[in-house]
C-alpha cells in the first residue's frame, strides 16, 4: 500500500493511495473462513459450506468492505503520521475511476484535502479591542436590592383577598345541583394562588373573601391544565381527565407576599452576620455582586470584538471551493446548496478565528488540565441547580454531578474546548490594549441589538 500526496496549490493537495492484492487477500480469507462458519445456506450443514460457494456468494462484497477499511485506516494513518493540518474531511476526487472490483486487484483511489496554512498572529498594544464596562446607575442598583427584598420576603396572614394573595382552605366536589357529591373528590389544606386562575370572572369571585369563606366554583375552567388539577386535588392525572363541574373552595387562611425591609436583618440573613453593617456596605457589597455578575458577559463581548478584529487584520486564506463542497457533502439531505451558500459566510469568519485561536495555542503552549475541567463542570452543575433555587450545594455532590457529565464525551469535548477559548481570550486580553468604556445595561443591549440588525441586513 502506497500514499502520495500531490499539492494543488498552497491551500488544496490530493492523497492518492495505491492498494495491492497483496494489502488485502489475508483480511479476504478471514472474513471469507469466518463467513463459511456462520452462513446459514439451505442443503449444508452450519460451517461446512463450500469455500468457493461463500466466494461466489458473499466474495465481492467482503472485498468491498475490506478494501474501505483499509482506505479509511491508511488515510488516518498517513495523516497523524505527516502532521497534517486539514480542513473538513478528505473527499473523494470529483475525477474519481470507479473501481472494478471485478477484474482488478489493484486499485487506486484519489482523495482531495484542503490544508491550513499556518498563520502568524502577532499581537500588540498597538491592536486596540474595545472592553465594556457596566455602569452601576441607580435602576441596576434598585432592581438588585428588590430581589434580595423579594428573595428574603414572605407570606403573611391577610385579612380578605384582592388578587395576589396565597390561600389555604378545603376542596369538596359538588353535584349537578350543587350539594356535595357523595363519594366526590375531597382534598383538604389546599394552597391556590389567586393570580394564577385563568379565567377572569371566576378570578373575580375571590375578591374581598375573608377566612370561613366559601366559593363554589368550576375547577375546570380555572386550571385547565390536568397536571395542575392531579396536583391541587391529589389525585391521579388519568382522574383529573374526568375532573368537570363545581367545587366548594372553603377559606382556611389568607396570605399575602411581602418583601422583607431592608436593613440589617435582611444584610445578616444574606450576607452572615455583621458582614454587611450599614447601606453603605450593602450598596458596596451589591455593586461588587452586579459587577461580578457582568464579568462573563462583558468577557463575552470582548471576545465577540477580538475574534471580530483578529479575523479582520490576519485573515487567514482558506480553500472557498472545497470547503463549500465539503459543507454539501457532509450536510446532504439537511440544507440546499442555496442554504449552505448562504450561510457560508458565517462558517468562514468562524473557521478563521478557529485558526487563530489553534495557532494561539500552539504559539504560547496552552494547556488545559483535567482539574479546569472538572470545575468548569461542577460551574456547570452549580448553575443548574440555582435554576431549581438550590444554591451552595455542598462540593462533594457538585463533583458528583460533574463527574456524570464529563462522562458524555460530546460534553467533555465541549467543556475543554470552552476552557481553551477562554484561555485564549485571556492571553489576547493581556496583549492588547483594552479600550475601556463605561455604559449602562440599556447601552450594552444595544450593541446586540445593532449587531442582530448588521448580520440581517447582509442576510438580505
Amino acid at each position: 500500500m502506497n500514499i502520495v500526496k500531490e499539492n494543488i496549490n498552497d491551500l488544496t493537495a490530493v492523497l492518492k493511495v495505491t492498494i495491492t492484492e497483496k494489502d488485502y487477500a489475508e483480511k479476504v480469507e478471514a472474513a471469507l473462513n469466518d463467513y463459511r462458519k456462520k452462513a446459514r445456506i439451505d442443503g449444508f450443514r452450519p460451517g461446512k459450506v463450500p469455500t468457493g460457494l461463500v466466494k461466489k456468494m458473499y466474495g465481492k462484497g467482503i472485498l468491498v468492505e475490506e478494501v474501505n477499511k483499509l482506505i479509511s485506516e491508511s488515510l488516518t494513518n498517513y495523516i497523524r503520521d505527516e502532521k497534517l493540518n486539514l480542513l473538513g474531511e478528505p473527499l473523494p476526487a470529483e475525477n474519481q475511476k470507479p473501481a472494478d472490483f471485478d477484474n482488478e486487484t489493484e486499485f487506486e483511489f484519489a482523495f482531495d484535502v484542503a490544508i491550513a496554512k499556518d498563520i502568524e498572529v502577532k499581537l500588540s498594544k498597538k491592536d486596540k479591542v474595545a472592553y465594556y464596562d457596566i455602569k452601576v446607575d441607580d435602576n441596576l442598583f434598585e432592581s438588585y436590592s428588590d430581589n434580595y427584598a423579594r428573595k428574603f420576603g414572605e407570606f403573611k396572614d391577610a385579612d380578605e383577598t384582592t388578587d395576589n394573595e396565597m390561600l389555604s382552605g378545603n376542596f369538596i366536589q359538588l353535584d349537578a345541583e350543587g350539594k356535595v357529591l357523595e363519594g366526590g373528590i375531597k382534598a383538604d389544606d389546599v394552597r391556590i394562588t389567586v393570580e394564577y386562575i385563568k379565567d377572569a370572572d371566576i378570578k373575580t369571585t375571590f375578591a374581598g373573601k375573608k377566612v370561613a369563606g366559601k366559593i363554589i366554583f368550576d375547577v375546570r375552567k380555572a386550571y385547565p391544565s390536568d397536571s395542575e388539577i392531579a396536583s391541587m386535588l391529589r389525585i391521579e392525572k388519568e382522574k383529573a381527565l374526568e375532573v368537570n363541574g363545581d367545587f366548594e373552595f372553603e377559606i382556611t387562611k389568607v396570605q399575602r407576599f411581602a418583601k422583607a425591609e431592608i436593613n440589617q436583618e435582611l444584610y445578616d440573613k444574606a450576607f452572615g452576620p455583621d458582614v454587611v453593617k450599614s447601606d453603605a456596605d450593602f450598596k458596596a457589597k451589591i455593586t461588587e455582586e452586579i459587577k461580578a455578575n457582568f464579568v462573563r458577559e462583558t468577557d463575552y463581548r470582548f471576545m465577540i470584538d477580538a475574534k471580530q478584529k483578529l479575523v479582520e487584520k490576519i485573515n487567514p486564506e482558506l480553500p472557498t471551493e472545497f470547503l463549500k463542497r465539503w459543507l454539501t457533502v457532509v450536510n446532504e439531505g439537511k440544507f440546499t446548496a442555496e442554504q449552505i451558500e448562504e450561510e457560508y459566510p458565517k462558517f468562514e469568519t468562524d473557521l478563521q478565528w478557529q485558526l487563530i485561536k489553534d495557532q494561539v495555542i500552539r504559539d504560547n503552549e496552552i494547556k488545559v488540565e483535567e482539574s479546569e475541567v472538572m470545575d468548569a463542570a461542577k460551574e456547570v452543575t452549580a448553575a443548574q441547580f440555582a435554576q431549581y433555587g438550590l444554591a451552595n450545594l455542598p462540593n462533594e455532590q457538585l463533583e458528583q454531578y460533574a463527574q456524570e457529565i464529563l462522562k458524555k464525551d460530546n460534553e467533555r469535548r465541549n467543556l475543554y474546548e470552552k476552557k481553551f477559548e477562554d484561555k485564549v481570550v485571556d492571553f489576547i486580553k493581556d496583549s492588547v490594549k483594552l479600550d475601556k468604556k463605561e455604559v449602562t445595561t440599556e447601552e450594552f443591549q444595544k450593541l446586540w441589538e445593532d449587531e442582530k440588525k448588521k448580520d440581517q441586513k447582509k442576510s438580505k
